[in-house]
């Protein structure tokens, strides 16, 4: 699927992920290429722009730098039962498949890692997010703790057992808990309801402003995923 394929009515929330999404795809094929600068739309702020520009910029170094490995033998020596807390296991199969760059085990730069193929399994963005969207999301986590308090009970079942939560040292950090976020939620066990519906969590009187809070950084995860997994990205749309 294309951008051909998809029509975004300007009217659209989506509109300005998309095109969020599309100035991100333009400058990271330029730099890949050698292209030529690619001007952001006019419809986009000044700190998405920013925040694009970075994301794009730490993709270009992370396609730049791949880790090649030999994902078909490596898969034919693990098991279900590979947790990764074994460290003798994990010795021996770190002896076996080693990561292949330089010699080293330690990642601390944006990388993709590739199968011999050249196929790309994963990508490492550090410092991705400029301290604006950081700023954005921790905000929007905030908003959520309400809920998230709320969704905590002593009897619960596994999901939302206080057991599993802990509050973290001197009350830092986001609330726990469990909540379910989704515009287009399936009712499971209710009769009559064939057709999705907002999520209880996003019912309440803050679901305007969380969803308002999360909407820049909601854009640049788009933005990534449609370099990363273009067709993912449009099927999503």
């Amino acid at each position: 699927m294309s951008t051909c394929d998809i029509k975004i009515w300007r009217t659209w929330a989506l509109a300005i992920t998309h095109e969020a999404g599309a100035y991100t795809e333009q400058k990271f094929n330029a730099e890949k290429t050698g292209g030529e600068p690619v001007i952001p739309s006019p419809n986009l702020d000044t700190d998405l722009v920013m925040a694009c520009d970075r994301l794009a910029d730490v993709l270009i170094k992370a396609y730049k730098n791949p880790i090649k490995i030999d994902i078909a033998r490596y898969s034919k020596l693990i098991s279900p039962k590979n947790t990764g807390h074994n460290e003798e296991k994990e010795e021996k199969l770190l002896e076996r498949c080693p990561p292949g760059h330089e010699g080293t085990n330690l990642v601390d730069k944006p990388a993709t890692i590739i199968d011999v193929s050249g196929t790309i399994i994963a990508w490492y963005l550090p410092d991705t997010l400029t301290e604006t969207t950081q700023k954005e999301i921790r905000a929007a986590t905030d908003l959520l703790g309400p809920s998230l308090e709320k969704s905590v009970k002593a009897d619960g079942n596994w999901r939302y057992n206080q057991e599993w939560f802990k509050q973290g040292s001197e009350n830092v950090g986001s609330t726990p808990g469990c909540i379910n976020l989704s515009p287009a939620w399936f009712q499971q066990g209710h009769e009559n309801l064939s057709d999705p519906e907002v999520s209880a969590s996003l019912k309440g009187p803050s679901s305007e402003n969380i969803l308002k809070a999360i909407a820049r950084p909601a854009a640049i995860a788009s933005a990534a995923l449609r370099v990363m997994h273009p067709q993912q990205y449009f099927a999503g749309l």
